[in-house]
């Protein structure tokens, strides 16, 4: 059986969807944020080691993308423990899905 995220809109309701609006000037704050960090030491060091994180294959670092654990688009931020080196294809794949959801 597949997980569900059960978020309560309010007194006893329940929805598998969360209630969530992020305006686009967040999103647009939250890459720019994402930007800076792409040229920063740490960022350098986590596309070294090459691996994908979702497919956990090796790739040349600049072949790897910073990718967003929980997406801008459902409320996450550009904090490093929401980014993560991902290649273009699980990048693509998994849009703005969640790590659990299937991509």
């Amino acid at each position: 059986m597949d997980p569900v995220l059960l978020v309560m809109n309010g007194p006893g309701e329940y929805s598998e969807e969360p209630l969530l609006w992020v305006s686009e000037s967040e999103i647009k704050k939250q890459r720019q944020i994402a930007k800076e960090l792409r040229k920063t030491p740490w960022w350098r060091k986590k596309k070294a080691d090459g691996i994908c994180h979702y497919c956990g294959k090796k790739f040349p670092p600049d072949e790897l993308t910073m990718d967003h654990l929980i997406p801008l688009a459902k409320g996450g931020k550009s904090i490093k423990a929401n980014l993560v080196p991902a290649c273009k294809d699980c990048n693509n794949s998994k849009k703005n899905k969640l790590p659990f959801e299937e991509f």
